[in-house]
């Protein structure tokens, strides 16, 4: 899942980042990749990125799942913005917040290994989270300056690191 901005401009960049990362995607794809023809029964996959991608959409499904992302929208009265990326991608957001209001940040990474999650507040929290499929959580409030959010995969890692910001309840 992608970041899911209101604001139009955003969604635009967005949207040209996703299609450079397709067109990146598709011309650096191992021969094993999708576009490889089948292999006969009884041969051996010789890629590992075929088994790895398959997990890393169980594992991102399974994030969402913990997120209630799958499903979400704009329409949503909380809801704010969205993303899943695989944690050797890690995320970097500055999401759309009020100044004085008062958010929920959730972050869930599955798979192996730890991540470095860092947010850039009045009081700037580090923090390793397990890829363990467990959420981490982080209440927030907006001031003058922007929130930035950015999830790195330390080494060894892999995975599926999701998160989610929602408005707090009143």
């Amino acid at each position: 899942m992608t970041k899911q901005p209101r604001p139009l401009g955003r969604n635009l960049v967005l949207c040209a980042s996703l299609l450079c990362a397709a067109v990146v995607t598709g011309c650096t794809s191992d021969p094993g990749g999708p576009s490889a023809p089948a292999s006969s029964p009884g041969q051996q996959q010789k890629s590992p990125s075929n088994a790895s991608g398959l997990t890393d959409e169980k594992l991102g499904k399974q994030v969402e799942k913990t997120l209630d992302t799958a499903e979400v929208s704009d329409s949503e009265p909380l809801f704010v913005e969205a993303g899943l990326e695989r944690v050797g991608d890690g995320f970097h957001s500055v999401p759309d917040l009020t100044r004085g209001h008062s958010y929920k940040l959730s972050v869930v990474c599955a798979g192996k290994g730890k991540i470095s999650l860092s947010i850039a507040v009045k009081k700037p929290v580090r923090q390793t989270i397990d890829c363990d499929g467990v959420t981490f959580r982080q209440r927030l409030t907006a001031s003058a300056a922007p929130i930035k959010i950015d999830g790195d995969g330390m080494p060894g890692a892999t995975g599926m690191v999701g998160w989610r910001v929602d408005k707090a309840d009143k």
